[in-house]
């Protein structure tokens, strides 16, 4: 085949390949679960950061008043020349209450605010620069303590009907 035929939709792949990685990816991680179980731990020796260093631990008598706070962090990681825009979703508070009932509802409300400010940008007329802070990957952390599944785990593991699919094994 000769070079005069192509129109140019056979590169069609290479160049957006080429417009992603010089632009850079977006990533957005949620941890939740109960205090102490290594969430923070676990995102520090995963990105080879310190995202947590100024955070204060609460001490007893503040955590029971204390509901589930919603808190971003965002860092720029760029790796053999790929950018990686890291957002990390902190759930403090999370499981930590007597009564937890509530405290699901909190990230689930999150995540669905997410989804519909993102599906708003997209419908709308100026869709350039749109910055998707959608939640791609929720890790749950479940206690190995205790006297079996607490029912907040079982809450959050049940299958949802919402955008954010929840896979559970």
């Amino acid at each position: 085949m000769d070079d005069k035929e192509y129109v140019g939709f056979a590169t069609l792949p290479n160049q957006v390949h080429r417009k992603t990685v010089k632009k850079g990816f977006t990533f957005t991680l949620m941890v939740a679960g109960e205090t102490g179980l290594g969430k923070s731990t676990l995102i520090n020796s995963l990105f080879l950061t310190d995202l947590y260093r100024d955070r204060k631990v609460p001490n007893a008598e503040e955590r029971i008043g204390q509901t589930v706070d919603i808190i971003k962090h965002t860092i720029g990681i760029e790796e053999k020349g790929i950018k990686l825009r890291l957002s990390i979703i902190d759930t403090p508070g999370f499981g930590d209450a007597v009564n937890n009932t509530a405290s699901w509802k909190h990230v689930e409300d999150y995540i669905d605010q997410q989804f519909e400010q993102y599906f708003r940008d997209e419908s709308g007329l100026n869709r350039k620069n749109i910055q998707d802070n959608r939640v791609h990957c929720l890790l749950y952390f479940i206690s190995p303590f205790g006297h079996g599944f607490a029912p907040i785990s079982a809450d959050v593991l049940q299958p949802q009907l919402h955008p954010c699919s929840m896979f559970t094994v």
